[in-house]
Protein backbone atom coordinates (compact mmCIF):
# COMPACT_ATOMS: atom_id res chain seq x y z
CA UNK A 1 0.00 0.00 0.00
CA UNK A 2 2.08 3.35 -1.29
CA UNK A 3 0.98 6.85 -1.61
CA UNK A 4 3.26 9.55 -2.86
CA UNK A 5 3.32 13.34 -1.71
CA UNK A 6 5.37 15.63 -4.24
CA UNK A 7 5.24 19.88 -4.34
CA UNK A 8 7.75 21.81 -6.12
CA UNK A 9 8.90 24.85 -5.05
CA UNK A 10 11.63 27.97 -5.75
CA UNK A 11 14.58 29.42 -4.12
CA UNK A 12 12.65 31.67 -2.00
CA UNK A 13 10.24 28.68 -0.61
CA UNK A 14 12.32 25.62 -1.98
CA UNK A 15 10.28 22.27 -1.92
CA UNK A 16 12.23 20.47 0.99
CA UNK A 17 10.22 22.51 3.22
CA UNK A 18 7.78 19.22 2.61
CA UNK A 19 10.11 17.90 5.13
CA UNK A 20 9.74 20.36 8.05
CA UNK A 21 5.92 20.31 7.43
CA UNK A 22 6.24 16.63 7.49
CA UNK A 23 8.12 16.22 10.33
CA UNK A 24 10.35 13.62 8.86
CA UNK A 25 14.41 14.43 7.22
CA UNK A 26 14.41 13.84 3.68
CA UNK A 27 18.05 12.23 3.96
CA UNK A 28 16.41 9.56 6.70
CA UNK A 29 14.50 6.12 5.66
CA UNK A 30 12.18 5.74 9.19
CA UNK A 31 10.27 3.00 9.88
CA UNK A 32 6.91 3.22 12.25
CA UNK A 33 5.53 0.64 13.53
CA UNK A 34 1.21 0.65 13.48
CA UNK A 35 -1.48 -1.79 15.00
CA UNK A 36 -1.61 -4.09 11.73
CA UNK A 37 2.05 -3.55 10.08
CA UNK A 38 5.09 -1.31 9.46
CA UNK A 39 4.81 1.94 7.67
CA UNK A 40 7.99 3.43 6.13
CA UNK A 41 8.55 6.87 5.16
CA UNK A 42 11.47 8.06 2.75
CA UNK A 43 11.60 10.73 -0.03
CA UNK A 44 12.24 9.36 -3.49
CA UNK A 45 13.94 12.79 -3.96
CA UNK A 46 14.05 16.48 -2.12
CA UNK A 47 15.58 19.33 -3.55
CA UNK A 48 15.08 23.29 -3.99
CA UNK A 49 12.97 22.42 -6.72
CA UNK A 50 11.21 19.24 -6.25
CA UNK A 51 10.20 17.33 -3.27
CA UNK A 52 8.35 13.88 -2.97
CA UNK A 53 7.96 12.04 0.26
CA UNK A 54 6.27 8.84 0.39
CA UNK A 55 4.86 6.39 2.57
CA UNK A 56 4.69 2.51 2.41
CA UNK A 57 2.52 0.56 4.71
CA UNK A 58 3.13 -3.20 5.00
CA UNK A 59 0.13 -4.99 6.27
CA UNK A 60 0.51 -7.77 8.81
CA UNK A 61 -2.55 -10.44 7.50
CA UNK A 62 -2.51 -12.18 10.46
CA UNK A 63 -2.45 -9.02 12.64
CA UNK A 64 -4.99 -7.75 10.69
CA UNK A 65 -7.18 -10.93 11.02
CA UNK A 66 -6.56 -10.82 14.91
CA UNK A 67 -7.01 -6.90 15.36
CA UNK A 68 -9.88 -6.59 12.95
CA UNK A 69 -13.22 -6.65 12.61
CA UNK A 70 -13.46 -9.67 10.64
CA UNK A 71 -16.91 -11.14 9.19
CA UNK A 72 -18.89 -9.41 11.86
CA UNK A 73 -21.62 -6.83 11.31
CA UNK A 74 -20.15 -3.88 8.53
CA UNK A 75 -17.28 -5.75 8.13
CA UNK A 76 -15.06 -5.46 5.28
CA UNK A 77 -16.02 -6.99 1.82
CA UNK A 78 -12.81 -8.59 0.97
CA UNK A 79 -12.42 -9.70 4.89
CA UNK A 80 -15.61 -11.49 4.64
CA UNK A 81 -15.49 -13.42 1.66
CA UNK A 82 -11.40 -14.56 2.35
CA UNK A 83 -9.54 -13.96 5.54
CA UNK A 84 -6.01 -14.29 4.81
CA UNK A 85 -6.04 -13.84 1.19
CA UNK A 86 -7.08 -10.21 0.13
CA UNK A 87 -6.38 -6.46 -1.17
CA UNK A 88 -6.27 -4.77 2.29
CA UNK A 89 -2.19 -5.06 1.70
CA UNK A 90 -2.35 -3.84 -1.34
CA UNK A 91 -5.33 -1.00 -1.60
CA UNK A 92 -5.51 2.14 -0.51
CA UNK A 93 -8.40 2.10 2.30
CA UNK A 94 -8.61 2.91 6.42
CA UNK A 95 -6.16 0.94 6.72
CA UNK A 96 -3.92 3.80 4.67
CA UNK A 97 -5.91 6.00 6.48
CA UNK A 98 -4.95 5.24 10.06
CA UNK A 99 -1.06 4.55 9.02
CA UNK A 100 -1.23 8.57 7.71
CA UNK A 101 -2.51 9.74 10.87
CA UNK A 102 -0.42 7.62 12.99
CA UNK A 103 2.80 8.64 11.29
CA UNK A 104 2.07 12.62 10.05
CA UNK A 105 0.46 13.52 12.97
CA UNK A 106 1.41 16.76 13.48
CA UNK A 107 1.25 17.75 10.35
CA UNK A 108 -2.11 16.91 9.95
CA UNK A 109 -2.73 19.10 12.75
CA UNK A 110 -1.14 21.87 11.39
CA UNK A 111 1.78 21.80 13.25
CA UNK A 112 5.81 23.38 12.68
CA UNK A 113 7.24 24.75 15.51
CA UNK A 114 11.01 25.34 13.63
CA UNK A 115 8.62 26.94 10.95
CA UNK A 116 5.74 28.17 11.64
CA UNK A 117 5.30 30.08 9.00
CA UNK A 118 4.83 27.04 6.81
CA UNK A 119 1.38 25.11 7.57
CA UNK A 120 -0.90 28.06 6.77
CA UNK A 121 0.92 28.59 3.28
CA UNK A 122 -1.21 26.77 0.32
CA UNK A 123 1.56 24.85 -2.08
CA UNK A 124 1.30 23.32 -4.81
CA UNK A 125 0.90 19.63 -4.32
CA UNK A 126 0.52 16.80 -6.20
CA UNK A 127 -0.99 13.02 -4.37
CA UNK A 128 -0.73 9.55 -6.34
CA UNK A 129 -2.00 6.39 -5.03
CA UNK A 130 -1.35 3.57 -7.48
CA UNK A 131 -4.47 1.60 -6.37
CA UNK A 132 -7.43 3.07 -4.62
CA UNK A 133 -10.84 0.41 -4.18
CA UNK A 134 -14.34 2.45 -5.08
CA UNK A 135 -17.45 0.54 -3.81
CA UNK A 136 -19.98 1.73 -6.29
CA UNK A 137 -19.58 4.81 -8.29
CA UNK A 138 -16.21 4.37 -9.91
CA UNK A 139 -14.46 7.18 -10.97
CA UNK A 140 -17.26 9.90 -10.62
CA UNK A 141 -17.64 9.05 -7.29
CA UNK A 142 -14.03 10.14 -6.68
CA UNK A 143 -14.31 13.10 -8.51
CA UNK A 144 -17.61 13.90 -6.49
CA UNK A 145 -15.25 13.93 -3.59
CA UNK A 146 -12.13 15.58 -3.89
CA UNK A 147 -13.16 18.49 -6.82
CA UNK A 148 -15.10 20.40 -4.82
CA UNK A 149 -12.46 20.66 -2.24
CA UNK A 150 -9.90 22.20 -4.88
CA UNK A 151 -8.21 18.94 -6.09
CA UNK A 152 -8.06 18.35 -9.91
CA UNK A 153 -9.28 14.59 -10.50
CA UNK A 154 -7.16 12.03 -12.25
CA UNK A 155 -8.72 8.66 -11.37
CA UNK A 156 -8.04 6.10 -14.19
CA UNK A 157 -9.54 2.12 -13.90
CA UNK A 158 -7.46 0.00 -13.50
CA UNK A 159 -8.10 -2.89 -15.76
CA UNK A 160 -9.31 -6.88 -14.39
CA UNK A 161 -6.67 -7.97 -16.56
CA UNK A 162 -4.62 -6.36 -19.23
CA UNK A 163 -4.56 -9.42 -21.13
CA UNK A 164 -8.17 -9.51 -21.66
CA UNK A 165 -9.26 -6.03 -21.98
CA UNK A 166 -13.11 -7.59 -22.55
CA UNK A 167 -13.17 -8.27 -19.32
CA UNK A 168 -14.00 -4.62 -18.51
CA UNK A 169 -12.71 -2.62 -15.36
CA UNK A 170 -11.86 -3.70 -11.74
CA UNK A 171 -13.18 -1.44 -8.89
CA UNK A 172 -10.19 0.15 -8.43
CA UNK A 173 -8.43 2.91 -9.58
CA UNK A 174 -5.18 5.28 -10.02
CA UNK A 175 -5.77 8.27 -8.38
CA UNK A 176 -3.91 11.26 -9.26
CA UNK A 177 -4.83 14.67 -7.28
CA UNK A 178 -3.42 17.91 -7.52
CA UNK A 179 -4.29 21.27 -6.31
CA UNK A 180 -2.80 24.20 -4.52
CA UNK A 181 -3.43 23.45 -0.76
CA UNK A 182 -2.30 23.66 2.83
CA UNK A 183 -1.08 20.21 3.53
CA UNK A 184 -2.78 19.75 6.36
CA UNK A 185 -6.27 20.02 4.38
CA UNK A 186 -4.74 17.68 1.87
CA UNK A 187 -3.82 14.84 4.34
CA UNK A 188 -7.32 15.76 6.22
CA UNK A 189 -9.15 14.93 2.95
CA UNK A 190 -7.49 11.46 2.38
CA UNK A 191 -7.98 10.64 5.96
CA UNK A 192 -11.41 10.77 5.59
CA UNK A 193 -12.39 10.27 1.92
CA UNK A 194 -10.38 7.29 1.37
CA UNK A 195 -12.26 4.49 3.81
CA UNK A 196 -14.93 6.32 2.25
CA UNK A 197 -13.95 5.24 -1.40
CA UNK A 198 -13.69 1.77 -0.25
CA UNK A 199 -16.78 1.62 1.78
CA UNK A 200 -15.96 -0.34 4.67
CA UNK A 201 -13.53 0.39 7.67
CA UNK A 202 -11.09 -2.39 9.06
CA UNK A 203 -12.03 -1.31 12.62
CA UNK A 204 -15.68 -1.39 14.37
CA UNK A 205 -17.06 2.56 14.14
CA UNK A 206 -18.04 2.93 17.55
CA UNK A 207 -19.81 6.35 18.71
CA UNK A 208 -16.00 8.23 19.40
CA UNK A 209 -16.08 7.78 15.35
CA UNK A 210 -18.36 11.11 14.80
CA UNK A 211 -15.59 13.34 17.15
CA UNK A 212 -13.03 11.59 14.86
CA UNK A 213 -14.86 12.50 11.44
CA UNK A 214 -16.05 16.27 12.60
CA UNK A 215 -12.40 16.76 13.41
CA UNK A 216 -10.74 15.81 10.36
CA UNK A 217 -13.78 17.17 8.34
CA UNK A 218 -13.83 20.97 10.13
CA UNK A 219 -13.86 23.68 7.49
CA UNK A 220 -14.25 21.88 4.38
CA UNK A 221 -16.87 18.97 5.42
CA UNK A 222 -19.92 20.80 6.36
CA UNK A 223 -20.08 22.76 3.35
CA UNK A 224 -19.56 19.76 0.88
CA UNK A 225 -21.75 18.90 -1.98
CA UNK A 226 -21.60 15.07 -0.58
CA UNK A 227 -21.51 15.31 2.75
CA UNK A 228 -24.42 12.94 3.54
CA UNK A 229 -22.68 10.40 1.56
CA UNK A 230 -19.43 11.13 3.22
CA UNK A 231 -21.08 11.07 6.09
CA UNK A 232 -22.79 7.70 5.53
CA UNK A 233 -20.26 5.74 4.32
CA UNK A 234 -17.32 7.06 6.69
CA UNK A 235 -19.74 6.09 9.83
CA UNK A 236 -19.87 2.77 7.73
CA UNK A 237 -23.68 3.59 7.01
CA UNK A 238 -24.73 3.42 10.93
CA UNK A 239 -27.96 5.12 10.84
CA UNK A 240 -27.82 6.32 14.55
CA UNK A 241 -24.17 7.74 13.93
CA UNK A 242 -24.58 9.64 10.70
CA UNK A 243 -27.92 11.18 11.99
CA UNK A 244 -25.90 12.73 14.82
CA UNK A 245 -23.07 14.04 13.25
CA UNK A 246 -25.29 15.44 10.43
CA UNK A 247 -26.69 16.94 13.24
CA UNK A 248 -23.35 18.66 14.42
CA UNK A 249 -22.67 19.46 10.88
CA UNK A 250 -25.73 21.14 10.51
CA UNK A 251 -24.75 23.42 13.86
CA UNK A 252 -21.40 23.94 12.59
CA UNK A 253 -22.55 25.22 9.48
CA UNK A 254 -24.41 27.98 11.19
CA UNK A 255 -22.07 28.65 13.89
CA UNK A 256 -19.87 29.36 10.96
CA UNK A 257 -22.59 31.61 8.85
CA UNK A 258 -23.23 33.56 12.35
CA UNK A 259 -18.85 33.93 13.70
CA UNK A 260 -19.64 31.84 16.53
CA UNK A 261 -19.05 28.66 18.32
CA UNK A 262 -21.32 25.38 17.94
CA UNK A 263 -21.97 24.99 21.48
CA UNK A 264 -23.31 28.76 21.34
CA UNK A 265 -25.64 28.03 19.49
CA UNK A 266 -26.99 24.30 20.76
CA UNK A 267 -27.96 25.78 24.15
CA UNK A 268 -31.66 25.75 24.16
CA UNK A 269 -31.66 22.90 26.42
CA UNK A 270 -29.17 22.33 29.57
CA UNK A 271 -26.11 20.44 29.43
CA UNK A 272 -27.00 18.43 32.78
CA UNK A 273 -29.09 15.15 32.46
CA UNK A 274 -32.61 15.27 33.34
CA UNK A 275 -35.72 13.26 33.39
CA UNK A 276 -37.97 13.73 30.05
CA UNK A 277 -41.19 13.91 31.20
CA UNK A 278 -43.52 12.44 27.89
CA UNK A 279 -45.60 14.72 26.12
CA UNK A 280 -48.56 12.32 25.18
CA UNK A 281 -50.62 14.10 21.89
CA UNK A 282 -53.69 11.72 23.05
CA UNK A 283 -54.14 13.26 26.93
CA UNK A 284 -54.92 16.78 27.69
CA UNK A 285 -52.04 18.77 27.90
CA UNK A 286 -52.99 22.08 28.02
CA UNK A 287 -54.21 21.41 31.79
CA UNK A 288 -51.11 19.94 32.53
CA UNK A 289 -48.47 22.34 34.04
CA UNK A 290 -45.90 20.25 34.72
CA UNK A 291 -45.35 19.45 30.87
CA UNK A 292 -44.74 23.55 30.42
CA UNK A 293 -40.84 22.72 29.83
CA UNK A 294 -38.44 20.17 30.06
CA UNK A 295 -35.75 22.77 30.34
CA UNK A 296 -34.11 24.41 33.67
CA UNK A 297 -36.33 27.05 34.72
CA UNK A 298 -35.68 31.14 34.39
CA UNK A 299 -33.72 32.81 37.60
CA UNK A 300 -36.87 34.28 38.74
CA UNK A 301 -39.11 30.89 37.76
CA UNK A 302 -40.87 30.52 40.86
CA UNK A 303 -41.65 34.34 41.22
CA UNK A 304 -45.25 35.33 42.23
CA UNK A 305 -46.92 38.75 41.28
CA UNK A 306 -46.64 41.36 44.07
CA UNK A 307 -50.19 40.84 44.58
CA UNK A 308 -53.28 38.66 42.66
CA UNK A 309 -55.33 40.94 39.79
CA UNK A 310 -58.01 38.45 38.44
CA UNK A 311 -56.87 35.44 39.94
CA UNK A 312 -52.94 34.56 40.31
CA UNK A 313 -50.73 32.82 38.24
CA UNK A 314 -49.12 29.67 39.44
CA UNK A 315 -45.90 29.93 38.18
CA UNK A 316 -43.29 32.59 36.13
CA UNK A 317 -43.97 33.12 32.45
CA UNK A 318 -40.89 31.97 31.20
CA UNK A 319 -39.54 28.28 32.86
CA UNK A 320 -37.49 27.80 29.53
CA UNK A 321 -33.38 27.19 28.48
CA UNK A 322 -31.40 29.90 27.58
CA UNK A 323 -30.67 30.96 23.86
CA UNK A 324 -28.00 32.49 21.84
CA UNK A 325 -28.47 35.58 20.63
CA UNK A 326 -29.91 35.70 16.85
CA UNK A 327 -31.26 32.53 17.57
CA UNK A 328 -34.73 32.34 18.34
CA UNK A 329 -34.10 28.15 19.57
CA UNK A 330 -36.53 28.10 22.29
CA UNK A 331 -40.19 28.56 22.38
CA UNK A 332 -42.69 27.91 25.72
CA UNK A 333 -45.57 26.73 23.69
CA UNK A 334 -47.98 28.39 26.40
CA UNK A 335 -51.35 29.18 26.17
CA UNK A 336 -53.40 32.04 27.42
CA UNK A 337 -56.63 31.80 29.11
CA UNK A 338 -58.62 34.94 28.56
CA UNK A 339 -59.23 34.81 31.89
CA UNK A 340 -60.70 31.45 32.40
CA UNK A 341 -57.44 30.19 33.17
CA UNK A 342 -56.66 32.05 36.40
CA UNK A 343 -59.68 30.78 38.15
CA UNK A 344 -57.78 26.88 38.12
CA UNK A 345 -54.37 28.46 39.10
CA UNK A 346 -53.02 27.55 35.53
CA UNK A 347 -49.75 28.47 34.75
CA UNK A 348 -49.12 31.32 32.27
CA UNK A 349 -47.42 29.18 30.03
CA UNK A 350 -50.54 27.02 29.81
CA UNK A 351 -52.31 29.68 29.63
CA UNK A 352 -50.61 31.05 26.56
CA UNK A 353 -50.77 27.62 24.58
CA UNK A 354 -54.74 28.00 25.45
CA UNK A 355 -54.96 31.28 23.29
CA UNK A 356 -52.82 30.64 20.96
CA UNK A 357 -55.22 27.46 19.98
CA UNK A 358 -58.35 29.95 20.18
CA UNK A 359 -56.43 32.38 18.02
CA UNK A 360 -55.85 28.91 15.44
CA UNK A 361 -58.92 27.82 15.68
CA UNK A 362 -60.70 30.98 14.64
CA UNK A 363 -58.61 31.64 11.41
CA UNK A 364 -59.69 27.62 10.58
CA UNK A 365 -55.78 26.82 9.36
CA UNK A 366 -54.57 23.01 9.50
CA UNK A 367 -51.37 23.40 8.30
CA UNK A 368 -49.51 24.98 11.45
CA UNK A 369 -45.75 25.52 11.86
CA UNK A 370 -44.33 26.01 15.06
CA UNK A 371 -41.69 28.56 14.54
CA UNK A 372 -39.16 28.17 17.66
CA UNK A 373 -40.85 24.71 18.43
CA UNK A 374 -38.14 24.20 21.48
CA UNK A 375 -39.36 20.78 22.99
CA UNK A 376 -42.47 20.25 21.76
CA UNK A 377 -45.31 20.79 23.76
CA UNK A 378 -47.10 23.10 21.58
CA UNK A 379 -46.62 20.73 19.33
CA UNK A 380 -48.12 18.11 20.97
CA UNK A 381 -51.23 20.12 21.90
CA UNK A 382 -51.45 21.20 18.30
CA UNK A 383 -51.97 17.18 17.45
CA UNK A 384 -54.70 16.99 19.48
CA UNK A 385 -56.94 18.91 17.43
CA UNK A 386 -58.28 17.30 14.82
CA UNK A 387 -58.41 20.55 12.31
CA UNK A 388 -55.09 20.08 12.71
CA UNK A 389 -53.79 17.99 9.75
CA UNK A 390 -50.05 18.91 9.71
CA UNK A 391 -47.32 20.46 12.45
CA UNK A 392 -44.02 21.37 11.37
CA UNK A 393 -41.61 21.98 14.22
CA UNK A 394 -38.48 24.23 13.37
CA UNK A 395 -35.80 24.94 15.60
CA UNK A 396 -32.28 25.13 15.39
CA UNK A 397 -31.14 23.38 18.41
CA UNK A 398 -30.68 19.73 17.68
CA UNK A 399 -30.68 18.77 21.47
CA UNK A 400 -33.95 20.28 22.41
CA UNK A 401 -35.49 18.52 18.76
CA UNK A 402 -34.41 15.00 20.01
CA UNK A 403 -35.92 16.09 23.19
CA UNK A 404 -39.02 17.15 21.53
CA UNK A 405 -39.40 13.59 19.75
CA UNK A 406 -38.85 11.65 22.97
CA UNK A 407 -41.46 13.95 24.99
CA UNK A 408 -43.77 13.43 21.65
CA UNK A 409 -42.97 9.73 22.04
CA UNK A 410 -42.62 10.00 18.23
CA UNK A 411 -40.83 6.53 17.82
CA UNK A 412 -44.23 5.12 19.35
CA UNK A 413 -47.01 6.94 17.71
CA UNK A 414 -49.44 5.49 15.61
CA UNK A 415 -48.44 5.90 11.83
CA UNK A 416 -51.60 8.18 11.07
CA UNK A 417 -50.69 10.61 13.69
CA UNK A 418 -47.02 10.21 13.14
CA UNK A 419 -47.73 11.24 8.99
CA UNK A 420 -49.06 14.83 10.51
CA UNK A 421 -45.57 16.06 12.14
CA UNK A 422 -42.46 16.91 11.31
CA UNK A 423 -39.46 18.29 13.49
CA UNK A 424 -36.91 19.94 11.56
CA UNK A 425 -33.63 22.10 12.08
CA UNK A 426 -33.58 25.27 10.93
CA UNK A 427 -33.19 28.72 11.87
CA UNK A 428 -35.86 31.76 12.13
CA UNK A 429 -33.46 34.48 10.89
CA UNK A 430 -32.80 32.89 6.94
CA UNK A 431 -35.53 31.93 4.31
CA UNK A 432 -36.15 28.44 4.41
CA UNK A 433 -38.62 27.07 1.61
CA UNK A 434 -40.05 24.29 3.68
CA UNK A 435 -41.71 27.29 5.91
CA UNK A 436 -44.09 28.03 2.54
CA UNK A 437 -47.45 27.41 2.26
CA UNK A 438 -48.55 26.89 5.81
CA UNK A 439 -52.29 28.07 7.08
CA UNK A 440 -50.59 29.95 10.46
CA UNK A 441 -47.38 30.30 12.31
CA UNK A 442 -46.88 30.52 15.76
CA UNK A 443 -43.99 32.13 17.37
CA UNK A 444 -44.25 32.03 20.72
CA UNK A 445 -42.32 33.82 23.15
CA UNK A 446 -38.97 34.04 20.33
CA UNK A 447 -38.93 37.39 19.50
CA UNK A 448 -37.49 38.69 22.51
CA UNK A 449 -34.42 35.88 22.15
CA UNK A 450 -33.13 38.41 18.87
CA UNK A 451 -30.85 40.46 19.11
CA UNK A 452 -32.79 44.12 17.87
CA UNK A 453 -30.51 44.34 14.77
CA UNK A 454 -31.12 40.77 13.45
CA UNK A 455 -35.21 40.91 13.88
CA UNK A 456 -35.91 42.61 10.80
CA UNK A 457 -34.21 39.12 8.92
CA UNK A 458 -36.86 37.47 11.28
CA UNK A 459 -39.60 39.81 9.90
CA UNK A 460 -38.64 39.01 6.21
CA UNK A 461 -37.97 34.99 6.99
CA UNK A 462 -41.46 34.56 8.81
CA UNK A 463 -43.86 37.88 6.97
CA UNK A 464 -41.94 37.81 3.75
CA UNK A 465 -40.62 34.82 2.35
CA UNK A 466 -42.42 32.55 4.23
CA UNK A 467 -45.57 34.10 4.34
CA UNK A 468 -48.54 31.70 6.16
CA UNK A 469 -52.30 33.42 6.08
CA UNK A 470 -51.64 34.03 9.78
CA UNK A 471 -49.30 34.54 12.39
CA UNK A 472 -49.83 34.28 16.24
CA UNK A 473 -46.85 36.21 18.18
CA UNK A 474 -46.70 36.29 21.64
CA UNK A 475 -43.79 38.25 24.03
CA UNK A 476 -43.76 39.33 27.57
CA UNK A 477 -45.44 42.68 28.90
CA UNK A 478 -42.54 44.48 30.39
CA UNK A 479 -44.34 46.62 32.07
CA UNK A 480 -46.08 43.91 34.20
CA UNK A 481 -42.72 42.43 35.57
CA UNK A 482 -42.98 44.81 38.56
CA UNK A 483 -45.68 42.40 39.62
CA UNK A 484 -43.25 39.73 40.23
CA UNK A 485 -41.71 40.21 43.68
CA UNK A 486 -38.78 38.30 43.26
CA UNK A 487 -37.82 40.06 39.88
CA UNK A 488 -34.92 42.59 40.90
CA UNK A 489 -36.24 46.03 39.41
CA UNK A 490 -34.93 46.84 35.96
CA UNK A 491 -34.10 42.51 35.23
CA UNK A 492 -35.64 40.85 32.25
CA UNK A 493 -37.76 37.84 33.13
CA UNK A 494 -35.06 35.70 31.31
CA UNK A 495 -31.19 36.01 31.13
CA UNK A 496 -31.10 35.25 27.38
CA UNK A 497 -34.39 37.51 26.57
CA UNK A 498 -32.30 40.60 24.46
CA UNK A 499 -35.23 42.87 25.62
CA UNK A 500 -38.87 43.16 26.36
CA UNK A 501 -41.65 45.47 25.02
CA UNK A 502 -44.09 47.47 26.75
CA UNK A 503 -47.20 47.34 25.23
CA UNK A 504 -47.06 50.33 23.21
CA UNK A 505 -43.61 49.61 22.05
CA UNK A 506 -44.95 45.63 20.66
CA UNK A 507 -47.95 47.42 19.28
CA UNK A 508 -45.74 49.94 17.44
CA UNK A 509 -43.69 46.97 15.83
CA UNK A 510 -46.60 44.70 15.17
CA UNK A 511 -48.58 47.73 13.29
CA UNK A 512 -45.09 48.25 11.14
CA UNK A 513 -44.90 44.58 10.47
CA UNK A 514 -48.33 44.17 8.99
CA UNK A 515 -47.94 47.14 6.84
CA UNK A 516 -44.73 46.42 5.22
CA UNK A 517 -45.86 42.78 4.43
CA UNK A 518 -49.76 43.29 3.57
CA UNK A 519 -51.53 42.02 7.29
CA UNK A 520 -54.22 43.51 9.36
CA UNK A 521 -53.18 42.40 13.32
CA UNK A 522 -54.95 42.42 16.60
CA UNK A 523 -53.99 42.36 19.95
CA UNK A 524 -55.22 40.67 23.02
CA UNK A 525 -53.89 40.43 26.75
CA UNK A 526 -52.79 36.96 27.92
CA UNK A 527 -53.23 35.67 31.73
CA UNK A 528 -54.56 38.09 34.39
CA UNK A 529 -55.37 41.72 33.84
CA UNK A 530 -53.81 44.38 35.77
CA UNK A 531 -55.78 47.79 35.73
CA UNK A 532 -52.72 49.39 35.90
CA UNK A 533 -49.74 47.42 33.68
CA UNK A 534 -52.08 45.13 31.88
CA UNK A 535 -51.68 41.22 31.48
CA UNK A 536 -48.35 39.30 31.65
CA UNK A 537 -47.99 38.32 27.90
CA UNK A 538 -49.47 40.49 24.96
CA UNK A 539 -50.19 38.13 21.87
CA UNK A 540 -50.70 39.98 18.29
CA UNK A 541 -52.97 37.95 15.80
CA UNK A 542 -51.50 38.73 12.23
CA UNK A 543 -54.05 37.82 9.25
CA UNK A 544 -52.80 37.89 5.29
CA UNK A 545 -54.36 41.06 3.44
CA UNK A 546 -52.40 41.56 0.56
CA UNK A 547 -50.26 39.80 -2.03
CA UNK A 548 -46.43 39.62 -1.17
CA UNK A 549 -44.91 42.59 -1.96
CA UNK A 550 -42.12 43.39 -4.52
CA UNK A 551 -38.57 42.85 -3.99
CA UNK A 552 -38.07 46.65 -4.44
CA UNK A 553 -41.32 47.57 -1.89
CA UNK A 554 -39.00 44.98 0.95
CA UNK A 555 -35.67 45.97 0.48
CA UNK A 556 -35.63 48.44 3.11
CA UNK A 557 -36.44 45.22 5.21
CA UNK A 558 -34.98 42.87 4.15
CA UNK A 559 -31.13 44.15 4.62
CA UNK A 560 -30.19 41.90 7.10
CA UNK A 561 -31.55 38.97 5.94
CA UNK A 562 -29.92 38.62 2.45
CA UNK A 563 -26.76 36.67 4.32
CA UNK A 564 -27.36 33.27 4.14
CA UNK A 565 -29.70 30.15 3.81
CA UNK A 566 -31.61 28.00 6.16
CA UNK A 567 -29.37 25.50 7.83
CA UNK A 568 -30.10 22.27 7.41
CA UNK A 569 -28.60 18.52 7.11
CA UNK A 570 -28.85 18.17 3.74
CA UNK A 571 -29.18 22.15 2.42
CA UNK A 572 -26.18 24.10 0.96
CA UNK A 573 -25.27 27.55 1.91
CA UNK A 574 -26.59 29.77 -0.51
CA UNK A 575 -28.03 33.42 -0.30
CA UNK A 576 -31.57 34.35 1.03
CA UNK A 577 -33.21 33.35 -1.58
CA UNK A 578 -36.04 31.20 -1.84
CA UNK A 579 -35.17 28.00 -2.18
CA UNK A 580 -37.13 25.05 -4.01
CA UNK A 581 -34.97 22.39 -3.56
CA UNK A 582 -34.03 22.61 0.10
CA UNK A 583 -34.88 18.97 1.27
CA UNK A 584 -36.14 18.32 4.91
CA UNK A 585 -34.12 17.62 7.49
CA UNK A 586 -36.82 16.41 9.53
CA UNK A 587 -37.85 14.09 12.44
CA UNK A 588 -40.66 12.28 11.55
CA UNK A 589 -40.97 8.81 12.10
CA UNK A 590 -38.81 6.29 9.77
CA UNK A 591 -37.80 3.74 12.21
CA UNK A 592 -35.33 5.86 14.02
CA UNK A 593 -35.64 5.70 17.79
CA UNK A 594 -35.79 9.28 18.26
CA UNK A 595 -39.04 9.91 15.55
Amino acid sequence: MFVSISTTGTAENPASDLGFLLHKHPDKVQRFTTAHGTAHVFYPESGEHTCTAALLLEVDPAALLRHGRGKGRSGSPDLALAEYVNDRPYAASSLLAVALRTVFRSAMKGECPHRPELPGRAMPLRIVLPSVPVAGGGPELVDRLFAPLGWQVGATPVPLDESFPEWGDSRYVRLELTGTLRLADALQHLYVLLPVLDGAKHYWVAPDEVDKLLAAGQGWLADHPERAVITRRYLSRRWSLTRLAMERLALARLAEADDREAEEIDNAVPDTPEEVTAIDPTTDLTDDPSTDSGAAPSADAAATPVHPVQGSLTTEPESISESEPGRPTVTVTGTEADGEGAGRGESLAAQRRTAILAALARTGAARVLDLGCGQGELVGALLKEPRVTEVLGVDVSSRALTIAARRLRLDRMPERLASRVRLVQGALTYTDARLKGYDAAVLCEVIEHLDLPRLPALEYAVFGAARPAAVVVTTPNAEYNVRWETLPAGHLRHGDHRFEWNRAEFTAWAERVADSFGYTVAFEPVGPVDPEVGAPTQLAHFRLTEPAPTAAETAGTTATADRTTTIDTTVDRTTATDRTDAPSNDLAPEGSAHR
